[in-house]
């Protein structure tokens, strides 16, 4: 295993972290782990030399904290750090912090959680954690010895990342989605930059993006880009040797399914290294992040020039979700987060054809047509 620098911090985490939101389940039932298969991958990602375990609250419908301190009772618990999160947006008072915490620990079956992250933190959750003067508790708790280190993860906008990277002067960590996909999505590559240059250890969720860049074979326009490199390697290596290539990134966390995942990952891991990739491996990574994007039907740049519609159509929104169901050929998760992210006052079946979109957007999408078939695709039939 190779290990890297936890930011500041006089410990070397493993390049990989065990996530622990994507084990095997029996069923279709995310909320019962299937532990007979589960166990075996933690244990022997443990034994391989992993030691950054992360979980939280919600996984696997409040389930994975109590299966992670089951496995690790059984004399794994001094071999890792561990990480999970308090429920943001549970959150209302001070005691929902003690109380959440004090559950977290005894489902854990530990003292003491390692490093401990305010979890999904967007502008709204870090107004209330503010109100609530969240660093006054958290300094007394790291005082009492019931978690050792504080970090956040994060889903905003890169403003909203500095206001929080520059809004408490003692955090150690953060976590943010980061791959060759998402650039500059959220944090970014600039939110990586910026924590690590505050000193701040940098935890990656998603180097796969929920497994899209890990299918195997990819779509043929990004396979014959990685057929061309000369390496023999899958998609799924190709995009987590390109995060763990930029020294910035303390580790990555995946969440493994499967042993078979478990022992790739870990094959991946010993590969590894900041600064390892050469030119042409990244000019490879940047042909396949081209050829992805062209599988976008709709040339949306979230510019934001239609917006306000006057119909109230959240159309960059619409459009993100659908070119990203078709580009991963998944109309499935599509449908769930046209269906659960965007309200029915904002779908895309509001628009009364007003033009007033089409004469102010840029790139001249024919945005009315283009409503009605990301509305129809992303609506299942009979609903």
């Amino acid at each position: 295993m190779k290990y890297r620098q936890f930011g500041k911090l006089d410990w070397q985490p493993s390049a990989l972290g065990f996530g622990c939101m994507r084990f095997p389940v029996v069923g279709d039932d995310n909320a019962v782990i299937n532990e007979e298969l589960a166990a075996p991958m933690l244990r022997r990602a443990i034994e391989a030399g992993v030691n950054y375990i992360d979980t939280a609250w919600p996984y696997h419908r409040e389930q994975s904290e109590s299966f992670v301190g089951k496995v690790l009772s059984e004399g794994y618990r001094g071999k890792v750090r561990l990480a999970t999160k308090m429920p943001s947006w549970l959150v209302n008072t001070r005691e929902d912090l003690d109380r959440f915490l004090d559950i977290q620990l005894e489902r854990l079956q530990t003292d003491y959680i390692d490093f401990y992250l305010l979890h999904t933190l967007n502008a709204r959750s870090w107004e209330n954690y503010r109100r609530l003067n969240v660093f006054e508790w958290a300094e007394r708790k790291m005082a009492e010895g019931k978690f050792h280190y504080l970090g956040f993860s994060f889903h905003d906008t890169y403003e909203v990342f500095e206001d929080i990277l520059n809004g408490y002067d003692n955090w150690t960590f953060c976590q943010i989605q980061y791959n060759y996909m998402d650039v500059n999505y959220q944090a970014g590559q600039k939110g990586l930059r910026a924590a690590a240059n505050k000193g701040l250890a940098v935890v990656v969720m998603e180097p796969l993006r929920g497994g899209r860049l890990a299918k195997n074979p990819p779509p043929p326009s990004v396979a014959e880009v990685f057929a061309r490199s000369g390496r023999d390697w899958t998609p799924a290596n190709w995009a987590l040797q390109w995060v763990w290539n930029q020294p910035e990134v303390s580790l990555l966390l995946s969440g493994m399914s499967t042993m078979e995942q478990v022992e790739q990952n870990l094959v991946s891991a010993d590969q590894s290294n900041p600064g390892s990739l050469k030119p042409e491996d990244l000019a490879v990574i940047e042909q396949a992040r081209q050829a992805r994007e062209a599988l976008a039907p709709i040339p949306c740049t979230h510019c934001e020039y239609c917006l306000p519609c006057p119909s109230g159509v959240a159309i960059p929104s619409v459009f993100e979700i659908y070119n990203e169901a078709v580009m991963y050929e998944e109309p499935g998760r599509g449908q769930s987060a046209y269906k659960y992210d965007i309200q029915d006052e904002n779908k895309a079946d509001r628009c009364v054809e007003c033009g007033t979109c089409e004469s102010l957007c840029p790139q001249q999408i024919e945005i009315i047509s283009w409503l009605k078939k990301a509305h129809a695709y992303l609506t299942p039939s009979g609903s």
